[in-house]
């Protein structure tokens, strides 16, 4: 979640690269990344995998990049990330559901919190205008693609993480196809390169890996109300690079997180053992 902070302050350096160029380019650094480290451990067969783990890995990280894409392509950029970062909340509404996780009225009320912030931070003045429903629908389906491939990796916790080496490369050769059939090609500069670069070894390639083991390993409910500080650390960065400007509604979004994590995450209370 911490490299995904980045991801706004780096998109920023990489602007003016196609954004399906942007994809491949920083997947395919990703996926050579996962692949020297698999290779140094001697794991290579680990990306032998059947069809439903490669269908699940390829569909959940093209999917919510090219969704979320057409999203900004279609509709404001405030409205649709204000749509997007509906994944959070989702991923832990649908633990129950899909994990048969209890949620209790202590974590829902830890999500509301983090909602709230969410939406104060990049909601305001979110008017939804009638021509921005096609991107908005988008922004949505990819919500609901990152949030229900973030939930069922836990029903796929055979496939070990380094298989998310071979899920980046194969999104990576999707983007670049697509790409070269409906987008044209920028040379990137210096910037944009290293930007690129670091997309690939964070946010958009390296965070793979790890929100895999995090989703495998951990509690989802509590990671998916702890992402909700995604937007709040994105906008400190881009405060401390001069975009914006800090003022009170940040203050307050930083709280309300901060807050519904803390909600969340707090210890219930022990039943007395027999």
């Amino acid at each position: 979640m911490l490299l995904w902070a980045f991801l706004g302050l780096l998109a920023k350096l990489a602007a003016g690269l196609p954004p399906l160029q942007v994809t491949a380019m920083a997947m395919a650094v990703g996926g050579m990344l996962g692949l020297g480290v698999t290779m140094a451990r001697g794991r290579l067969g680990r990306l032998r995998q059947g069809p439903l783990a490669w269908f699940h890995g390829v569909a959940g990280l093209f999917g919510y990049h090219a969704l979320y894409f057409a999203a900004l392509a279609m509709a404001p950029a405030v409205e649709a990330n204000l749509v997007n970062y509906l994944w959070p909340l989702l991923i832990v509404l649908l633990s129950a559901p899909l994990l048969g996780l209890p949620l209790g009225a202590r974590r829902l009320a830890g999500v509301g919190l983090g909602f709230a912030g969410c939406a104060l931070l990049v909601g305001q003045g979110a008017h939804f205008p009638p021509g921005a429903v096609p991107g908005l629908l988008c922004a949505a389906a990819g919500a609901v693609v990152w949030a229900t491939y973030s939930v069922t990796a836990r029903r796929l916790s055979v496939v070990p993480t380094e298989a998310v080496t071979g899920f980046c490369l194969a999104a990576a050769l999707l983007a670049g196809s697509l790409h070269l059939a409906f987008e044209n090609t920028v040379p990137p500069d210096g910037q944009q390169a290293l930007a690129v670069l670091l997309l690939g070894l964070g946010p958009v390639g390296g965070a793979f890996f790890l929100w895999d083991a995090g989703m495998k390993r951990g509690d989802p409910r509590l990671l998916g109300t702890l992402a909700y500080g995604i937007p709040v650390l994105s906008t400190m960065l881009l405060l401390l690079a001069g975009e914006g400007v800090l003022d009170l509604r940040v203050g307050m979004a930083a709280l309300l997180v901060a807050g519904g994590g803390l909600l969340a995450s707090w210890p219930g209370r022990r039943s007395a053992p027999a």
